[in-house]
This record gives C-alpha cells, structure tokens and sequence, in this order.
C-alpha cells in the first residue's frame, strides 16, 4: 500500500527530506512504510535485490559472511539513507548481505521502481549520489577505525551512531549481535559492556540498552564518530552535533 506524503514525511528519512514535495510526492506511491524485524534478511550477497528499503528508525547492517558461519558488519545503515547503493551502479546481485539489526519502520520500494526513479538526471538519483558519498566515508573510516582503535572507542561510536539512528529511543540489541557488528568475540564485548554499564553511561539488561550519558561516551569514543557524522552532515546537510 502506498503512502501519502505526510505520511513520507513523518519517516524521518534524511536522504528523502532532501527532496522538494514536487519532486517527492510521485514518489510516494511506489513506497510502502514496513516494518524491519530484528534479523530480517532483506537482501543476500550475490542474489538480485528485490527491494530498496528507507530506514525510518530501523538501523539495518550490511555483513560479509564467511565459511566458518562468522559474520562481520561492513556498513550500517539508518535513517540517513537507503540500503542498495550498488544499484546505483545498475548492479545485477548485492555486494553484502543486508540484516535488520534494529527493529523499527522503513519506506520500502521494489528495486524496479528505484531503477526507474533514478534513471537519467533526476531528483533521487542526486540525492542517493550524495548519500552514497556519505556511506563510503563510514565504510572507509570503519575500517581503519577497527584496525587502529580499541574495542573500548569502536564500541561507544556504535552506539552513539545507533543512538543517532533510532530517534533516541531504547532499542534492543544482544551481545551476539553486537560482537558481530564489532568483528570480535562475544566475552570481549560483554566485558567492555558491563564495565560500560557499572561506570553509569549504558543501561544493559536482557538486550535492552539505553544511553544513559552521551558526553562520556562521546569523550570514549574515537574520532571516527564525530567524522563520519560530518560528512554526512556535508553532504545531506543532517542536523548532527
């Protein structure tokens, strides 16, 4: 079912609030609001991409899987952008396999329809153009952020960057999932966890977490936090900081 423009607007998606109404609103009829479900699998490497999906609060991961079962998360995506760069380049199979990591709403649209959106010169292509410079930056500086930072910083910058995503909210996350996002084993991270959560700045019981206090965080975190967020700021002129 389609939606209407306020209710487009109400997503809360960055990349889409770049777009004028006019250029929005014949949009919106290819658009359906979904719910993304904790470890929804919406698209699989080197399978054809079904559907483009617009995080509203959901934060998705884009994860490369390897043949002992592990999993490490490549690329996050929220609320400032959209999961299928690849088909910018008119890919025929995703790069990375794309997994709901937290649960909210997203704006979703047939992957026919986004090619078609996009096709020549037009409105979405720019701003998916603009996004998709932002989303390399994050995955260019994730890289180098887990070869040279301490589990400690990567651990408080993902869940600052989570935080940003989910509008503020509580969300639900297990250590599990979390120890795959960080490409390290789960005891590493529960230990780091509970001495996050005995010094007051997280609040972790049952897969539940709160940010207790942002400003510690942020002074844990390592630059690449405050990088990223400016880039994405540049480019879709997202009101961080």
């Amino acid at each position: 079912m389609s939606v209407t423009l306020a209710e487009a607007r109400l997503c809360g998606n960055h990349m889409l609030a770049r777009l004028s109404d006019e250029q929005f609103e014949p949009l919106c009829i290819k658009l359906d609001r979904v719910e993304t479900r904790l470890k929804q699998v919406l698209h699989q490497r080197n399978h054809p991409i079904s559907h483009v999906y617009f995080p509203c609060n959901a934060t998705l991961s884009n994860m490369v899987y390897f043949e002992d079962g592990s999993a490490v998360e490549v690329g996050t995506v929220g609320n400032e952008g959209f999961n299928a760069v690849e088909l910018l380049a008119r890919a025929s199979a995703a790069t990375e396999t794309s997994v709901c990591q937290i649960e909210g709403h997203s704006l979703r649209m047939t992957a026919q329809d986004y090619l078609q959106a996009i096709d020549g010169n037009t409105p979405l292509r720019h701003v998916s153009e603009c996004y998709m410079q932002g989303y390399l930056a994050h995955v260019s500086q994730t890289a180098a952020c887990n070869r040279k930072h301490s589990l400690e910083a990567r651990l408080a910058r993902w869940l600052l960057a989570t935080h940003d995503r989910v509008q503020g909210r509580d969300f639900v996350l297990t250590q599990e999932f979390l120890a795959d996002m960080l490409g390290v084993h789960r005891p590493s991270v529960s230990i780091v966890a509970a001495v996050f959560q005995n010094d007051g700045l997280i609040q972790y019981t049952r897969g539940q977490m709160k940010i207790l206090d942002r400003g510690r965080l942020e002074a844990i975190s390592c630059e690449c936090y405050a990088c990223v967020q400016a880039q994405f700021k540049r480019v879709l002129n997202i009101p961080y900081g």
